[in-house]
């Protein structure tokens, strides 16, 4: 299963060719269903290849909706997206900058494009201000690539293209 917008579960139904999102690892094409004989049973596995690292990723036929998969963005969600990055009224949690780097590790677990887009712009704003921590640095890269990734495949468009929108909306203030 996986979350709606309105974070009710429904069920994930993956076909091949479809492009998913794995938490924390980015988008990734389903490309193909394997059996595997693991300890005298046969089990079938969903095989991704993440786009940016060419990783292959198995997923288990039957557990596909307990690792929280899901299908990519839709159109019609792109444009909360960017409401979320071009928001500036946001509050911080002031605490140590290892208590943030957590709560951002948390979010992008979720693999909630949503939640990627507040750890994104939350760490745009406090590096405007400051400098963010090394971990902190990884985890603004981290967010901006997998937020990149799967912008380009909803919108139809380069990985560039999308680059230049996020460089322009946290430059332009």
């Amino acid at each position: 299963m996986t979350r709606s917008k309105s974070g009710a579960r429904r069920e994930l139904s993956l076909k091949i060719g479809d492009m998913v999102v794995y938490p924390a690892q980015g988008v990734a094409k389903v490309e193909g269903l394997e059996e595997k004989v693991i300890m005298d049973a046969t089990m079938r596995f969903f095989v991704l290849r993440v786009l940016d690292s060419d990783k292959k990723i198995m997923v288990p036929e039957n557990k596909v909706d307990s690792v929280d998969i899901r299908k990519v963005i839709e159109e019609d969600e792109v444009d909360e997206v960017f409401d979320i990055l071009r928001e500036r009224n946001v509050s911080f949690d002031h605490g140590t900058w290892n208590r943030r780097y957590r709560a951002y590790v948390e979010k992008i677990k979720t693999g909630s494009i949503f939640e990627i887009a507040e750890v994104l712009r939350d760490l745009n704003l406090i590096r405007a201000d400051k400098n963010l921590s090394f971990g902190e640095r990884k985890m603004l890269d981290t967010a901006r690539r997998l937020l990149v990734q799967e912008l380009s495949v909803a919108m139809k468009t380069t990985e560039d293209h999308i680059e230049k929108e996020l460089d322009s909306l946290f430059t332009s203030g």
